[in-house]
C-alpha cells in the first residue's frame, strides 16, 4: 500500500504510517498534477492548501481514506468522497489550544497597541503617549460559541480577571454558570453587554455576516472585536467603516472571507486600530505536530483494517451493530437535521423512538446519526464519533425508546426535539428498498424525499397560496424540484404546510418575501446532508 502526504506536513506522520504502508512526501500540487498520480495511492494526507476535488477523488481508484491535518475539511469534497466510499478524517482537537491562545494574544495585542507600537519603536521613535492602551482586567468578554476553543478562551479570560458573557444556543445556562460565566439566551440581549467580543462558531447560513452594521450598532460604543474562527462571520466592509468612524475601538482578525487573496480584503485599507494576521490560529509547532500525529494514526488504523476515531463522513461503529440498521442511517441523520432547523431555542432533550422492525434492533448507530444531524446543523467538526460527547458536554438529555404500536412502515425512527421554547417532531422511514422519506412533521403526515435544499412553508389553507409562494420563488430564479402540500388529518382543519424541494440556497430576502404573503406563518429554509 502507498500513502501520499503533501502540504508540508510534519514528518512524524510518515514515521507512523510507515509501519503499514510506503509513504511519499511531495509538495503541494495542482488538481491536474494530483489526478495524474493519485491512482497509485491508498491514502491521501493534506492540510488546507490542497483542494481535494471530485475530479481528484474520481481518479483515486484505490483511495480508502483522506486525512486532513487540521480541524476543517472545507478543502475536501465530502459528497464525492462519501459516494466513492472513501473515509474522510480530521483532527478536531489537535489545534484547540493553539487557536485559543492566538485569540488571547490578538486580544492583548489590540488592547495594548502592540503592533503599531513595535513598528514605531523600530523606526527609532519614542511615542509612549500615542500608544496608551486599555486593560482587560474587570472588562467583560463576550464569547459567541462555547465549544472547546471558546470555553478555553473563557477560562483564560477569567484567570485574567475578566467577566465572561456567553451566547451559544447549543450550551445550557447551567453549563455556563457552573463555568463561572453569565449565560445570555439571545443575541439581542448579548450585544450591549461586552467590552470585547470574540467569535468561535463555524461558518454556516446562520453565522455568515452575524456581525454587521446593524448588530454593531447594538454594541457598546468602543467595543473591541476578535475573529479567529472563520472569515465572513464578521462583515469586513461594515467592520472597516465602524473602526474608521470610531464606533468600534479596535479589532483583531486572523481569518478572511477570500483567503488567501488578502489584497481584496477591505480591512487592509482600514485607517483605524486593527491587528491582522494571516490565519495563524493553528500555526504552532505543537499544533502542527498534534494534528499530523492524530491523522497519521487514523490512516494507519484504517489501512490496517480498523476504524477511524474522527471520521467526518462514515461512522466508526462496529460492523455487527451497523449492518442491521445501515439503511436507516441517512434518514435518521436527516430527521435530526430537519427537526433542529425547524425548532427554536436551546435544546434540552432529544427523544429518539424506534418503531416497526427497528424496535427489535440495537439502534445505537441510529441514535448517533440523529445526534450528528442535530448538532452538525449548528456546530463545526461534529461526526459520528464525537456527537454523543458533545451532546453530553452541552447538557442535552438523550432519551431512547422503542414502541410496539402499529406502524405503516417496516421501520420508523421518530425524533422529538424539546427546547426551552418549543417541541418539534420529525419521523423518517424507508418506504421501499433504498427510498427514504420524511413521513411526519409535527402534526402533519407527509411523504417527503429528503433533499439538500428544502422550504417548509406553514400556511392557512385557502385559494392561491401555492401560486403566490411559487411566484416569489420563481421571481428569485430558484427552480422547484418537487412540492408536497399537506393538511392535518382533520377535515375541519384550516392549516397546511408546503414542503418544497428546490435546487439552490434560499436566502433571507426570499424568506422575508414569502413571510409577507397573507396567510403564511414563519417559513423556514432547511439544508440537509444528502
Amino acid at each position: 500500500m502507498k500513502v501520499l502526504v503533501t502540504d508540508k506536513i510534519n514528518e512524524a506522520a510518515g514515521r507512523i504510517i510507515e509501519a503499514v504502508a510506503e509513504v511519499d512526501f511531495l509538495p503541494t500540487m495542482s488538481e491536474d498534477e494530483l489526478v495524474k498520480i493519485i491512482a497509485d495511492y491508498d491514502a491521501l494526507m493534506v492540510r488546507s492548501q490542497t483542494k481535494v476535488t471530485p475530479k481528484i477523488i474520481e481518479a483515486g481508484k484505490n483511495l480508502k481514506i483522506i486525512g486532513r491535518a487540521g480541524v476543517g475539511v472545507d478543502n475536501i469534497d465530502l459528497e464525492a468522497a462519501t459516494q466513492k466510499g472513501i473515509i474522510v478524517v480530521n483532527s478536531p482537537d489537535g489545534n484547540t489550544m493553539a487557536a485559543a491562545e492566538h485569540t488571547i494574544a490578538l486580544m492583548l495585542a489590540m488592547a495594548r497597541n502592540i503592533a503599531p507600537a513595535a513598528t514605531s519603536t523600530k523606526e527609532g521613535k519614542w511615542d509612549r503617549s500615542k500608544f496608551t492602551g486599555t486593560e482587560l482586567y474587570k472588562k467583560t468578554l463576550g464569547i459567541i460559541g462555547f465549544g472547546k476553543i471558546g470555553s478555553h478562551v473563557g477560562e483564560v479570560a477569567l484567570a485574567l480577571g475578566m467577566k465572561v458573557v456567553v451566547y451559544d444556543p447549543f450550551t445550557s445556562k447551567e453549563v455556563v454558570e457552573k463555568f463561572g460565566g453569565e449565560y445570555v439566551e439571545n443575541l439581542d440581549e448579548f450585544w450591549a453587554k461586552p467590552d470585547f467580543i470574540t467569535v468561535h462558531v463555524p461558518k454556516t447560513k446562520d453565522t455568515v455576516n452575524m456581525i454587521n452594521k446593524d448588530t454593531i450598532k447594538k454594541m457598546k460604543q468602543g467595543v473591541r472585536l476578535v475573529n479567529c474562527a472563520r472569515g465572513g462571520i464578521i462583515n469586513e466592509t461594515d467592520l472597516k467603516d465602524a473602526i474608521n468612524s470610531g464606533y468600534v475601538a479596535s479589532a483583531a482578525v486572523d481569518v478572511y472571507e477570500n483567503e488567501p487573496n488578502i489584497t481584496e480584503c477591505p480591512l487592509i485599507n482600514c485607517t483605524g486600530n486593527i491587528v491582522l494576521t494571516p490565519h495563524l490560529g493553528a500555526s504552532t509547532t505543537e499544533a502542527q505536530m498534534n494534528v499530523a500525529i492524530d491523522v497519521a494514526e487514523q490512516i494507519k488504523e484504517v489501512l490496517s483494517g480498523g476504524s477511524a476515531s474522527s471520521a467526518v463522513n462514515i461512522p466508526s461503529l462496529r460492523p455487527d451493530k451497523l449492518e442491521p440498521v445501515k439503511d436507516y442511517m441517512g434518514i435518521s441523520e436527516n430527521s435530526g437535521e430537519l427537526a433542529v432547523q425547524l425548532s427554536n431555542g436551546v435544546i434540552k432533550t432529544i427523544e429518539i423512538t424506534a418503531g416497526g422492525d427497528l424496535a427489535d434492533l440495537d439502534i445505537q448507530p441510529l441514535e448517533v446519526a440523529v445526534l450528528k444531524g442535530v448538532l452538525s446543523s449548528r456546530l463545526e467538526g461534529v461526526n459520528y464519533v464525537n456527537a454523543p460527547v458533545i451532546a453530553k458536554k452541552r447538557g442535552i438529555d438523550i432519551v431512547s425508546t422503542r414502541t410496539k404500536a402499529k406502524c405503516n412502515f417496516a421501520g420508523l425512527i421518530t425524533v422529538k426535539l424539546v427546547t426551552d421554547k418549543d417541541t418539534t417532531v420529525v419521523s423518517g422511514a424507508i418506504v421501499a428498498h433504498g427510498i427514504p422519506r420524511i413521513v411526519k412533521i409535527n402534526d402533519y403526515e407527509t411523504s417527503i424525499r429528503p433533499e439538500k435544499h428544502m422550504l417548509i412553508v406553514p400556511h392557512t389553507n385557502k385559494p392561491s397560496m401555492i401560486a403566490r409562494v411559487a411566484q416569489v420563488i420563481g421571481e428569485k430564479e430558484i427552480n422547484i424540484g418537487s412540492m408536497n402540500v399537506v393538511q392535518k388529518n382533520d377535515k375541519h382543519e384550516t392549516e397546511s404546510i408546503m414542503v418544497i424541494n428546490v435546487e439552490s440556497v434560499v436566502g433571507d430576502d426570499t424568506l422575508d418575501l414569502i413571510a409577507k404573503i397573507d396567510g403564511v406563518h414563519n417559513p423556514k429554509y432547511v439544508k440537509l446532508t444528502v
